[in-house]
């Protein structure tokens, strides 16, 4: 029998995204211990991991940690190379940041399911600094080197996995133009049967995310300011202050809200809207899901789960816009008020139902044993 363990980078009640739906999926497959830099799930008895043991880091006793341990973000290499994994004959990680990194020896194989290379150490790099205090003055510079040293680390830590598994084509890429490594494309599973079916829409739009700088969503409220039309906005983070500010008396700000609410939205919003350039995507496809198009900009995953109206008309599943910027929406927006009754509530299902969790945990079973063998 493989002894196997599973190494993410953190279990906490306010990760539960895409990653964590991975890290649940893997588990119905393979029998694996878990590891993470922190874990504060298996104390949750709301959690599918709840009793269970998991192996943590010192990161685990220090200050806040269940609050996010990215404010200690110059030690996260250190701290997931303390995990000792000697035992184990193969070693899966769900990595987007630094579960890839832990030390392993030359009997063990190491596959990485790889959600994205670091964004804030590449692609969200100068984003980043102007957006943070962290990014200016003498603070600046302190942050502008650690930046380089993850970069170094997270290049040489690439070279202690042996097969990189991406969640799209896009990530691939990104896995390739930064560590000059191949990898096999599993696209994530996705919760079709959480949204209920429903083809009857009302008079609105809606977008669903975490509202920080690379999201777009004051980009959204501004376009729907100028178009006049109903938008309901649901999610929370940094700049939840900056879009009520923005929001015009057509744009609702919901804030954080129940999945139940999340649920119900979905089901019944005219069109989702999706600014951001994502590597996946997965509420892409949790709206199509529920028989909801998608208006998305056309980069990144969008471009592998929207089947574009005006490129696929008797397929499509939503639009796309060309550009980050709030004439692209407007238009977009403006050409589905005009043709978007010819995209079908019964398409986007059929789409969504490509991705669903079971097509993901059989094909990460293929894989696995492939590279094992």
């Amino acid at each position: 029998m493989v002894s196997t363990a599973l190494v993410h980078e953190w279990l906490t009640p306010h990760a539960t995204g895409g990653s964590e739906l991975v890290v649940q999926e893997i588990l119905k497959v393979v029998d694996a211990d878990l590891y993470a830099l922190i874990d504060f799930e298996s104390s949750n008895p709301h959690s599918y991991l709840y009793g269970r043991t998991i192996g943590t880091t010192f990161l685990q006793r220090w200050p806040r940690a269940a609050q996010g341990v990215q404010k200690y973000l110059p030690l996260l290499p250190l701290a997931i190379e303390q995990l000792d994994l000697r035992d184990y004959d193969l070693i899966l990680s769900s990595s987007h940041a630094v579960a890839k990194g832990v030390l392993t020896a030359p009997h063990q194989t190491h596959i990485c399911y790889c959600h994205t290379p670091m964004r804030y150490a590449w692609d969200l790099t100068f984003d980043y600094l102007a957006r943070s205090r962290a990014g200016r003055g003498a603070v600046g510079w302190v942050t502008k080197a650690i930046l380089h040293y993850l970069r170094h680390w997270d290049v040489i830590s690439a070279n202690r996995v042996d097969y990189f598994l991406a969640n799209s084509h896009h990530t691939a890429r990104r896995i390739w133009r930064c560590y000059r490594r191949e990898a096999e494309v599993l696209y994530p599973p996705v919760n079709v049967d959480r949204f209920a079916y429903n083809p009857q829409k009302q008079d609105f739009y809606l977008t669903v995310s975490r509202l920080v700088s690379y999201k777009k969503i004051p980009l959204l409220v501004r376009a729907f300011n100028q178009l006049e039309l109903p938008l309901v906005v649901i999610g929370d983070g940094p700049e939840l202050a900056e879009v009520q500010r923005l929001a015009g008396p057509q744009v609702q700000v919901l804030g954080a809200q129940p999945n139940g609410v999340v649920e119900q939205y979905m089901g019944q919003a005219k069109a989702l809207l999706y600014g951001a350039c994502e590597d996946f995507g997965i509420t892409l496809l949790e709206a199509q899901a529920a028989g909801t198009p998608v208006i998305a900009y056309g980069g990144g995953g969008a471009l592998e789960t929207v089947r574009d109206l005006r490129q696929d008309p008797q397929g499509a599943t939503g639009l796309l816009f060309p550009q980050q910027t709030e004439r692209a929406v407007v238009e977009a927006v403006r050409y589905f008020e005009a043709q978007g009754s010819r995209i079908s509530p019964e398409a986007c299902r059929v789409q969504a139902d490509r991705f669903r969790s079971q097509v993901f945990r059989q094909r990460y079973g293929d894989l696995v044993s492939k590279h094992i063998k």
